[in-house]
């Protein structure tokens, strides 16, 4: 596997900042003012407001995996990584279109993951989760989003922690969780609120423990409550109870569920229940069983799940099915992986068989379709991004495909719309496998699509734009055997018959006139011996003679502008048969070292050339003649120049803005100020600049996420790639663009920009 680290070919769009119309009766002596402070803020070197914005902008689509490699022609900017979908910027919860699949607007983007919706009954839907804003408003927990899409401005109630469920009976919405408080009042894990005015009622029945399911009687007179408590409305019950609409007060309805009850479904006189227990009013019921609704005993119903760890996190039912979603692999005597349908009086599974490829966590039924949301790719035969429609008979899934890039977990069909929500960040994109096309213009996917079977690491555009040559870790393109490199069709996407078919993978490539220079774990490629690094005919595929042979692995490359020069970085500790430690300059026509030497400690990740500086960065241990992990060179001479950014730890990838006036760096360090794995430094000095997009996996486990590892740089617009999934204050995954504020010539304009 080729280490972790990658730079970017260049490329760039530029597109206007955001304009704010402010109120004209603003005093003229506050005008002066802030333009007085603005032009004082451009004096002293800080961020004017024509600078490069902190905030990505929004229109750009994002992938949903890293980003490793950016290039791009004039009208288009291309990526490669390791993903499968790249969409829109959508928020995470979104009303989507049940016919065309789109989006039905994206006026109400949600900033936190959707555990859970309903249906208003009027069109419009109640949300819950993790998140904090919705659209405009600052909805903690729980927003009521109406049926054309917008917050209700109104419904407001204000929760002091996770909202896990809801159901909706005339006035009322039931809310369960575990929050303790809500409009400043005492109710624990469960409460009652208006469904017009978000006020409490006065139903409270105290929980001792989290509520994660509801469902209400045909009736409305009985909530049912299931998730993990001890005892709830004065009684004691494990899990599962049924409580009096009025009063709040449990019944003495008391199935006794052995462990946790997450989905709750009322059928006539039954109650479905799924979850964790694998016991339920006294009988061996594993995960998923059905309960009078009347007396709370468990009928003879039992659909027998099995399979490993097992669970059920959704039920529906339609008719006589019972539809289920979760993790397993057997349910009602049948093999069914993680969806099935089960009859509702016997509990064998039917012959409807969608196949789910991973786990199901939402449900929605309308008609004669099944939606189905998890963390599936595949589900009714076809590829499937965590989002399906599935036919009702046959279990084949539709034509309809939102494609999310993350698990839905929430579905809710109101009319002809369903509303969406999970832990996505984009839906309603398109599936592209590890490479991807953006209009510079809109910054939305093209049609081109080379459908490549693994990461791609490395990019670079021919200079008429015709080719984009590509190379990493996959052995087919198009459905055509292409071992780690091709050469694609920037028209029509088509892989052509140029094919040097390397021995393994590559990471890094850089073109120089007709000469493609590649870097990876080869021992062979073009029909050559060459080991780790080799030059490329982009006419014949084959390797030239240039055979710098180094001993030890190549991460980096740049060419000089002439073109007589190839830098290369790496933790070799020889090449062009010479002793270089880390770093080397290489004649471009022999493959010989040049006395050029800076004697690296370390290994180098990361070169750019621009003009007569070379910039390189490296690993937390490397040092550049006593200046640690990113330092500039004299080309010529390779003594380091009194350049010192200060970074703290290793840079992957550098590229200098085409004026060469900023050095841009991307990786895992942080800088003072919290310029986090993404900054630009002044050229001339060494120092940041005020630019801030603050890249930063708040909410991730892995320790190597929300790193930067490709920036391309073009005209004013700096695109930038990698492991993130925050980024200039934003949820944005893997890809963004940031564009540069329009420069204002008037006291008037510097008061309508935000």
């Amino acid at each position: 596997m080729f280490r972790e680290r990658k730079k970017s070919g260049t490329n760039g769009i530029y597109l206007n900042g955001r304009r704010k119309d402010m109120k004209t009766q603003r005093n003229v002596g506050l005008w002066v003012a802030v333009a007085l402070g603005a032009a004082f803020s451009w004096v002293a070197g800080g961020r004017s407001f024509a600078g490069l914005s902190d905030t990505p902008r929004e229109e750009t689509w994002m992938t949903n995996g890293g980003v490793k490699s950016i290039a791009h022609t004039t009208d288009t900017v291309y990526i490669g990584g390791k993903f499968t979908c790249i969409g829109p910027s959508t928020g995470r919860g979104v009303p989507i279109d049940t016919g065309t699949g789109q989006p039905i607007t994206l006026i109400s983007k949600v900033n936190g993951p959707v555990s859970y919706c309903v249906a208003d009954g009027s069109g419009g839907w109640y949300i819950c989760g993790d998140f904090r804003r919705v659209g405009d408003f600052d909805r903690e927990f729980i927003a009521h989003i109406l049926a054309d899409g917008r917050v209700d401005p109104v419904w407001h109630p204000e929760v002091n922690a996770l909202v896990k469920t809801l159901a909706v009976w005339d006035s009322t919405v039931y809310v369960g969780g575990d929050f303790s408080a809500i409009n400043g009042q005492d109710r624990l894990h469960l409460a009652a609120l208006n469904t017009v005015t978000g006020n409490l009622t006065s139903w409270n029945p105290v929980t001792e423990g989290a509520v994660c399911a509801l469902a209400i009687s045909q009736d409305g007179t009985t909530i049912y409550a299931g998730g993990l408590f001890a005892s709830i409305g004065g009684q004691t019950r494990s899990n599962i109870a049924a409580l009096d609409a009025s009063t709040g007060n449990a019944t003495a309805w008391n199935p006794n569920a052995s462990s946790w009850v997450l989905t709750l479904v009322v059928s006539g006189s039954t109650v479905y229940a799924g979850g964790a227990f694998t016991s339920i009013d006294g009988q061996t019921r594993n995960k998923i069983a059905a309960l009078d609704a009347a007396t709370g005993n468990a009928t003879v119903w039992d659909p027998a799940l099995t399979g490993g760890w097992t669970v059920i996190s959704a039920l529906a039912v339609s008719g006589s099915t019972v539809y289920a979603g979760g993790e397993f692999t057997s349910i009602g005597g049948q093999p069914r992986s993680n969806i099935a349908a089960l009859d509702a009086s016997t509990g064998n599974a039917t012959s409807w068989n969608p196949n789910a490829n991973a786990s199901v966590s939402a449900l929605a039924i309308s008609g004669s379709t099944v939606y189905a949301g998890g963390a599936f790719t595949s589900i009714g035969g076809q590829e499937r991004y965590h989002i399906a429609a599935l036919n009702a008979l046959t279990g084949n899934a539709t034509d309809w495909s939102p494609n999310a890039n993350e698990v839905v977990s929430a579905l809710a069909v109101s009319g002809s719309a369903i509303y969406a929500g999970g832990s996505f960040t984009s839906i309603c994109g398109l599936v592209r496998h590890n490479i991807a096309a953006l209009n510079a213009a809109t910054g939305k996917a093209t049609a081109w699509n080379p459908n490549v079977n693994n990461t791609v690491n490395g990019l670079a555009v021919s200079s008429d734009g015709s080719i984009i040559y590509a190379g990493g870790d996959f052995t087919s393109v198009g459905g055509q055997t292409h071992d780690f490199i091709a050469a694609l069709d920037t028209a029509t996407g088509n892989a052509l018959a140029w094919n040097p078919s390397s021995s393994a993978s590559i990471g890094e490539i850089s073109l120089s006139g007709t000469t493609l220079y590649v870097a990876g774990w080869f021992d062979s490629i073009g029909g050559q011996a060459r080991r780790y690094l080799a030059a490329l005919d982009t006419a014949t595929a084959m390797a030239t003679a240039w055979n710098p042979n180094p001993n030890d692995a190549v991460w980096a490359l740049a060419v000089s502008g002439s073109g007589d020069t190839v830098y290369a970085g790496g933790r070799f500790q020889s090449i062009g048969g010479q002793s270089r430690n880390k770093i080397a300059a290489l004649d471009a026509a022999t493959g010989n070292a040049t006395a050029w030497n800076s004697n690296v400690t370390g290994e180098v990740l990361a070169l750019a050339v621009s003009g007569s500086t070379v910039y390189a960065g490296g690993s937390i241990s490397t040092t550049f003649g006593g200046q640690p992990r990113f330092a500039a060179l004299d080309a010529l001479t390779g003594d380091v120049i009194a350049w010192n950014p200060s970074v703290d730890d290793d840079v992957f990838v550098i590229e200098v803005s085409e004026d060469g006036k900023r050095v841009y760096a991307g990786g895992e360090f942080d800088l003072i100020g919290g310029r986090g794995h993404l900054a630009a430094f002044d050229a001339a000095t060494g120092n940041p600049t005020s630019w801030n997009p603050n890249v930063r996996n708040q909410v991730s486990p892995e320790p190597e996420s929300g790193y930067v590892r490709a920036i391309s740089v073009h005209g004013s617009t700096v695109y930038a790639g990698g492991d993130f999934i925050r980024i200039g204050g934003e949820s944005r995954t893997y890809f963004a663009q940031f564009d540069k504020i329009p420069p204002v010539t008037r006291v008037e304009d510097w008061l309508l920009y935000e």
